[in-house]
């Protein structure tokens, strides 16, 4: 854009006495009216002059015209950057149960991993865990505790293996299947199943005034409890009564624990000093 001065020197520089748009210009200062008067005709010699013409109104250039409001929202979605697409995740509909669920879920759970070892020691049976998963040593720190726990107790302090000696393992063997069958089933309830049964068998041929299980993992597959039972009775099914008592491990580890111990051994010891 120029200015008025210099606009005026072109156009006298072209031999331009008016100059006017065709369209109203953008941001163009208002014509001077004198500059709209048409020229008077030149009179012939002799003749008055015309009278002068009156010029005919010009209105105000029209402003330019306004963008339409859709066009306006247009542009403006162009320029904003639009939203990231947020996908909705459904969660598919379980499907129908089959006679093959539960042989699966039972593949799914690894079997559990224990070593007891069953002594008797005078009236009471001993169902032990191993610490170190094998068979006591006569010098083993855990089977020293065992005999100063049995010594308080009043019961010999020398306890006997049951059977053919070997200790409790589980799982049994691993991957032995039946012929071309399904896998044998060695999940917590058949470990459950299987050293309840070989406390039994035992019972059957030598009565017991009390059972010591001693390791969660004896209250838990032969007393069917947790480790919160330790230092209660227990009634049994088809095994009489138990006494939960922590393991060995465990109260070589925690010495605190050994006052709740005795005073559990305590109340029970009227069990097995009656026989």
């Amino acid at each position: 854009m120029i200015s008025e001065v210099r606009r005026r020197d072109y156009l006298q520089a072209m031999q331009v006495d008016t100059w006017l748009p065709r369209v109203a210009l953008p941001f163009a200062a208002p014509s001077r009216p004198e500059c709209l008067k048409p020229p008077l005709p030149m009179a012939a010699p002799g003749e008055p002059a015309p009278a002068e013409i009156e010029p005919t109104p010009v209105s105000a250039p029209s402003p330019a015209p306004e963008r339409p409001a859709v066009a306006r929202e247009t542009l403006r979605s162009r320029l904003i950057a639009p939203e990231p697409r947020r996908e909705t995740i459904v969660e598919a509909a379980p499907e129908a149960e089959t006679d093959a669920t539960p042989a699966l879920a039972s593949e799914a759970v690894p079997p559990p991993r224990f070593t007891l070892q069953l002594l008797r020691a005078g009236a009471c049976l001993v169902l032990v865990e191993l610490p170190t998963g094998e068979p006591f040593a006569s010098r083993d720190p855990a089977y020293l505790l065992l005999k100063d726990m049995l010594r308080a107790a009043g019961l010999p302090d020398s306890p006997q293996q049951v059977g053919d000696g070997e200790p409790i393992r589980w799982p049994l063997v691993a991957g032995r299947r039946f012929g071309q069958g399904a896998p044998l089933d060695q999940g917590p309830q058949a470990a459950l199943d299987y050293v309840q049964g070989v406390i039994a068998v035992e019972l059957e041929q030598q009565p017991s005034a009390c059972l010591w299980l001693i390791g969660e993992p004896a209250i838990r597959f032969a007393g069917e409890a947790d480790a919160e039972a330790c230092n209660r009775e227990l009634n049994i099914e088809g095994l009489g009564v138990a006494l939960a008592m922590p393991g060995l491990e465990a109260l070589m580890e925690e010495p605190a624990r050994k006052a709740p111990l005795w005073r559990a051994m305590q109340r029970s010891m009227g069990r097995w000093k009656t026989v």
